[in-house]
């Protein structure tokens, strides 16, 4: 058997960690051409309920806590003037620590076998074969044929259309990514705007949202809620233009917070947000299956990374639990995953919009008010 994997993000090397574990060998196809080739993003709330349980599932605590950023999990939540609503430090108790991305996901490759990820195998399309076979078609010339595809490849899964023919579709907003370095002596007043932890300054329709990483990297996310057709009407390759013209947006805001897009050490990057339908799904096709973003890409929320994580180590053990016997194997899995992922999807979209709702920032406070209530 087979198992390719298009795709090496989070959930992609889980799932090739965890076959591991139970002696199931697969082969990751990754379009980047080195583990180097690009920025794997900031930090990360590793959940208790699906994301530590995959890296237990992984054998990877003990190297996941290694890396937590303590501290992380403090959080404030400021109006636009800067007044603080909320501040709630991290006293080591909580259920969702901080680690950098990039650190994780090192961890995760160094878990597996050498040569299990191919690099520079960017996929161009699929054929289907008899007998639930698929062959791939990479940009660098080669094919390969595959037992079981999983397309662990995101957003705009070229996996996808063999499986369903929903597409990601913007959701009004847009995020606008800034960095601020050595924010405890160059940015001061933002570094304590932004506390130890997240900050979350909010009003309806738009907000800056920031976390502290280590060495005293301020990482913001800038929220506005406009057309595609603004975000595109920016050229964000005059930086310093794209810097004034999101900041406009924020006039009247607390300096402290505009710094965070006009102090920003690199240039400003469009996010645009784009979600599948909740709910999303698919009839069972031999020989293929998705997870992470491509199965069920949603409004961020915290749940991405912690949701693809845990759908490669369930995939995993469904395999592993049916051996030689592949479709009874993806019909357990796929059936636990479009439960748990149209459950979820519609929580980070409750949650999107109580950030950036019309009672905004007092929405947001009201749930972390009901999240500290017992029961």
């Amino acid at each position: 058997m087979h198992i390719a994997i298009i795709g090496a993000g989070l959930g992609g090397l889980m799932l090739a960690r965890v076959l591991h574990v139970h002696g199931i060998a697969a082969t990751i196809y990754e379009a980047d051409a080195s583990p180097q080739a690009r920025s794997q993003g900031g930090m990360l709330d590793i959940h208790e309920d699906n994301g530590q349980r995959a890296l237990q599932a992984a054998g990877l605590t003990a190297a996941f806590r290694a890396i937590i950023h303590a501290g992380g999990e403090a959080s404030r939540v400021l109006d636009r003037h800067g007044t603080v609503l909320l501040d709630e430090p991290d006293d080591g108790t909580g259920g969702r620590p901080e680690v950098p991305r990039g650190q994780l996901r090192r961890i995760l490759l160094d878990a597996l076998p050498a040569g299990t990820v191919r690099w520079d195998h960017k996929l161009t399309g699929v054929t289907t074969l008899d007998g639930g076979r698929h062959l791939a078609h990479f940009a660098n010339g080669t094919t390969v044929s595959s037992t079981l595809l999983v397309g662990a490849d995101g957003a705009w899964s070229r996996v996808r259309p063999l499986l369903s023919g929903a597409r990601p579709v913007y959701s009004g907003m847009a995020f606008i990514e800034t960095y601020l370095h050595d924010s405890d002596r160059r940015h001061r007043a933002s570094a304590q705007a932004v506390g130890d932890g997240a900050l979350f300054a909010l009003a309806p329709g738009k907000g800056i949202q920031a976390h502290r990483e280590p060495d005293g990297v301020l990482h913001a996310y800038v929220a506005l809620s406009k057309p595609e057709e603004w975000l595109a009407g920016i050229d964000f390759a005059d930086a310093p233009a794209a810097r004034a013209r999101v900041a406009a947006e924020f006039a009247g805001w607390a300096p402290a917070l505009t710094a965070l897009i006009t102090d920003s050490d690199t240039p400003p990057l469009p996010r645009p947000v784009h979600m599948l339908p909740i709910g999303h799904c698919w009839p069972r096709v031999r020989g293929v299956t998705l997870l992470g973003d491509a199965a069920h890409l949603m409004a961020p929320a915290g749940e991405g990374a912690n949701l693809a994580m845990f759908d490669g180590a369930e995939l995993a053990q469904a395999l592993a639990a049916h051996p030689g016997d592949v479709e009874t194997a993806l019909l357990a899995y796929e059936t636990a995953l479009f439960a748990r992922s149209g459950a979820a999807a519609a929580e980070s979209l409750r949650v999107f919009r109580l950030c950036f709702g019309d009672e905004a920032p007092h929405s947001l406070l009201n749930f972390f008010a009901a999240q500290q209530e017992p029961g």
